[in-house]
């Protein structure tokens, strides 16, 4: 079996995706609790408020792991809740719900990985500009160092960033996600203090948790040409560069590349891009978020950065209409390997999410993510066999969870979760995954 018995086999959440108590004990209000009541902002209005209720089910869902032979879980800390105001005094009730819930997964002998930022930073620090304020790499630092001397004596594995692509771009820019922003120049700003800031953080974290793992999380999906010709190439490499190597570079080369630095030109103005050789430093690992291809086409008459995106009618999609595409995932970590040599990495996410059918006889039967969960795990177990680093799987999600600006509506899980009554259910997808884990640490 090509799975090292060190493998890690995990499964992955967000604090404002999955923990609720929004209000309670003392947290801070965070961006996407605030873009989540702006009415318009997401699907039939759904907020995190209550979400699948973690904050106070943890333990029901440390144990649901621990059936499912889970020996990792990734999550993330929500920073309002550990420093309401984003900066400043610490709130002792946020501390102790991440003390509880790291020592449950180390008594159910599951190792804790978490992610300093899956997306709800503190909105208090939004009248200050948040990303876009250059002082935001300090105030990550300090929150790294905050949750790394508290956390640090039980928790190895530290993530500073997850996908700061879509928080940039599609949060500052595009202002599909929080804090709802419309300014190009603003997106770059945020992506480029993101950066700093893991930078800034990794050796605080080092300096603080003895035999650290420090790493980010990028979204790495595939990017191919819709056709043969040279337009279409130009604009799929265009895009992969805004999409992969705006971040891969600075964090492995400490530069941006030069040519997305043309293409973006005056948005540029007033970011300091030698500063930017600050974040690469060296890291334990890589997380790589997996889920699609996109084809790409150019878009003759617009600016060179809004390519066109082509539907493959002749693909499988999953609910969200993303193609299904598990090669993709092989493929890039082949062509990233040979450009950056990689350290350690691991799948922090990979999952899908299909219109479920209700629970029949405590089971929900989801075969189309049983098929996406073995085309993919198949695709890391070719990667392990062809030398690939790779060190650890995490599904995505644990739990049917808030889906962003999609609210309810799309369910991610292995588990499925009752909105109404909160029940969890486990999903044939779980079940195969729990077989999958054992045959792997059988072998």
């Amino acid at each position: 079996m090509a799975f090292p018995k060190d493998f890690l086999w995990g499964g992955a959440t967000a604090s404002y995706q999955i923990e609720g108590a929004a209000q309670e004990d003392g947290r801070g209000e965070c961006v996407w609790h605030r873009f989540s009541h702006t009415p318009g902002k997401v699907e039939n209005g759904d907020t995190g408020d209550v979400a699948c209720d973690h904050y106070h089910r943890y333990r029901e869902d440390v144990a649901l792991m621990q059936q499912l032979g889970l020996n990792a879980y990734r999550f993330s800390i929500s920073w309002p809740r550990v420093i309401p105001q984003g900066t400043g005094s610490t709130n002792p009730a946020g501390l102790d719900f991440y003390d509880r819930l790291v020592d449950a997964l180390l008594k159910a002998n599951i190792r804790p990985v978490v992610t300093l930022n899956h997306w709800d930073f503190p909105q208090a620090l939004m009248g200050s500009g948040g990303w876009t304020n250059p002082d935001s790499v300090q105030w990550f630092a300090d929150y790294a160092d905050v949750m790394s001397r508290h956390l640090g004596d039980r928790v190895t594995y530290w993530i500073t960033h997850n996908e700061p692509w879509v928080v940039a771009f599609v949060g500052y820019w595009m202002g599909r996600h929080a804090p709802g922003g419309n300014s190009l120049p603003g997106g770059l700003k945020a992506a480029h203090h993101m950066l700093l800031g893991h930078g800034a953080a990794v050796p605080v974290i080092r300096q603080n948790v003895r035999n650290a793992q420090a790493g980010i999380t990028l979204d790495l999906h595939r990017y191919e040409p819709a056709s043969d010709k040279e337009a279409d190439i130009q604009a799929a490499i265009r895009e992969e560069g805004v999409h992969h190597r705006w971040f891969l570079d600075p964090v492995f080369k400490g530069c941006y590349p030069a040519d997305i630095v043309e293409l973006m030109g005056e948005n540029l103005d007033g970011i300091d891009l030698e500063a930017i050789k600050t974040a690469a430093v060296p890291i334990d690992f890589l997380g790589v978020n997996y889920y699609m291809r996109f084809l790409i086409a150019d878009n003759p008459g617009f600016p060179p950065m809004h390519n066109r995106l082509v539907y493959n009618d002749d693909a499988e999609h999953t609910a969200m209409g993303w193609e299904i595409y598990p090669q993709g995932l092989i493929l890039n970590l082949q062509k990233f390997n040979e450009n950056y040599d990689l350290p350690d990495i691991y799948i922090t996410e990979n999952g899908a999410a299909f219109d479920d059918a209700p629970p029949q006889n405590d089971v929900v039967e989801d075969p189309r993510r049983v098929a996406y969960l073995e085309a993919h795990l198949n695709e890391v177990e070719s990667a392990i066999e062809q030398g690939l680093p790779i060190k650890g799987y995490f599904v995505w999600s644990l739990l049917d969870n808030f889906e962003w600006s999609y609210g309810y509506g799309k369910r991610f899980g292995i588990i499925r979760v009752d909105y109404d009554t909160l029940k969890r259910t486990v999903k044939r997808s779980a079940l195969y995954y729990k077989d999958r884990i054992a045959q792997a640490s059988s072998g």
